[in-house]
């Protein structure tokens, strides 16, 4: 037991928990945990402010949805003119096509055939 006793009295004395960093030297473990550590500590760096410029963007798009909503009103308004202008241009378009087959059936039938009235 002695023996034991002289060497973890020897560990604890450079290893134990009052030593300091410069009091001892890292273990390649101890090296790679903290740069591992460090990797991670800038990883989520990046995540969070990738996350910021998403919520950044999603707040952007929410606002756009409120301000196109407040217009919706008035772009019903504007599509019920719209197709009511479209129908009255396809009624007029209509009836001038229907005016201008009676006239070209008029045109191409010959005077005296059969079948044209006087």
């Amino acid at each position: 037991m002695a023996s034991h006793s002289r060497s973890a009295s020897a560990i604890s004395g450079s290893y134990g928990p009052g030593a300091t960093a410069s009091t001892r030297e890292k273990t390649h473990f101890e090296m790679q945990r903290e740069a591992l550590m460090g990797e991670i500590a800038m990883s989520f760096e990046h995540v969070l402010a990738n996350i910021n410029k998403l919520n950044r963007s999603l707040e952007a798009v929410v606002a756009e949805v409120k301000v196109g909503n407040e217009f919706s009103s008035v772009e019903a308004l504007w599509s019920q003119f719209e197709n009511v202008m479209a129908k009255d241009e396809e009624s007029k378009t209509a009836s001038g096509n229907e005016e201008q087959e009676e006239v070209g059936e008029r045109s191409t039938t010959p005077k005296g055939e059969p079948g044209q009235q006087h």
